[in-house]
């Protein structure tokens, strides 16, 4: 298959529709990335790069650096840790309350963000405060291969300012017993983690230890269990679009990840790893023209799980 031409001429068609959608305010760091910016990437299991666009420029991972920060709390805590969140869609906003308080305080699922909240609160209690961020980092770099991402100052303070949904989340929880540790330590981790910066080529190479079950395909090292690997693609699937997950496995038919930075990043399980980037998003908080973009990628590739 040419992906080198499919990747590029995808990018051609979605480009009159790039600038449309709206760019995440709520956080003001992120008010002032680009609309027009545009990055898709394939990374292919043998390490090779296809790329069009922005694919350089860094951004901001936003909720796809829950992936990351689930798969540590798994490595930690392993099954026990489904005690303390769900694995349901949740049909909600990613910042929603109201079903935490019929639900005694536990999350439908790790990635809306009260989820998240409790997968880092679980990555706390093994590994400490800075040691949760420092592991995600280390983990991050490990399956990007790049030194370069770091945690941007200026977003992870825009998110503490800005955040008194998430804070009204972890003290509600709290209420609960659903988090173990200071409410004020996880938040400032959880803020953090939130504000990973990579560029779309080093987010599409961190994604492959999730295409090859569990294990980076070109340095060799184990990032996680094969079965852990498989239910967090599982998760993606059913979840990783907040209330619009449905409607992206109905059109994209792959496991993905979205983040209000506009990033989605896409698995292809035994081929490779997705990352299409555009700020501007949907009413789902979704990029809108990434998402497009990954739709004209399964229908032209025919990487659709569901495919026969």
């Amino acid at each position: 298959m040419n992906w080198e031409k499919i990747i590029k001429g995808i990018h051609r068609e979605v480009e009159p529709i790039l600038g449309k959608g709206a760019v995440a305010s709520y956080i003001p760091a992120l008010a002032s990335a680009n609309p027009k910016s545009f990055a898709l990437v394939l990374t292919t299991l043998d390490g090779t790069v296809y790329k069009s666009g922005d694919a350089d420029t860094p951004f901001s991972a936003q909720s796809i650096s829950k992936l990351f920060m689930l798969t540590l709390a798994l490595e930690a805590l392993g099954s026990r840790l489904w005690k303390r969140v769900g694995r349901e869609p949740s049909g909600n906003a990613f910042n929603s309350i109201s079903q935490l308080e019929y639900e005694c305080g536990i999350p439908r699922n790790p990635f809306i963000n009260a989820g998240a909240l409790a997968v880092t609160d679980a990555v706390i209690s093994s590994a400490g405060d800075h040691g949760a961020l420092d592991d995600m980092l280390t983990l991050v770099r490990k399956a990007s291969g790049s030194s370069r991402v770091r945690i941007d100052p200026e977003v992870a303070q825009s998110e503490r300012e800005w955040g008194h949904r998430n804070i009204s989340l972890g003290h509600f929880m709290k209420s609960f017993e659903v988090i173990d540790n200071d409410v004020d330590q996880v938040l400032n981790t959880y803020f953090c983690q939130c504000a990973l910066e990579m560029t779309a080529i080093e987010l599409s190479r961190a994604g492959l230890y999730l295409a090859n079950g569990g294990s980076d395909p070109i340095s060799g090292a184990k990032i996680t269990q094969p079965g852990r690997a498989t239910r967090i693609n599982a998760l993606m699937m059913t979840c990783g679009h907040y209330d619009m997950s449905g409607d992206f496995a109905f059109r994209v038919g792959l496991p993905g990840k979205s983040g209000v930075g506009g990033g989605i990043l896409c698995i292809i399980p035994g081929i490779g790893s997705l990352c299409a980037w555009s700020p501007p998003l949907n009413e789902a908080g979704n990029s809108l023209a990434g998402t497009r973009a990954l739709e004209l990628f399964a229908r032209r590739t025919g990487m659709n799980v569901f495919r026969n």
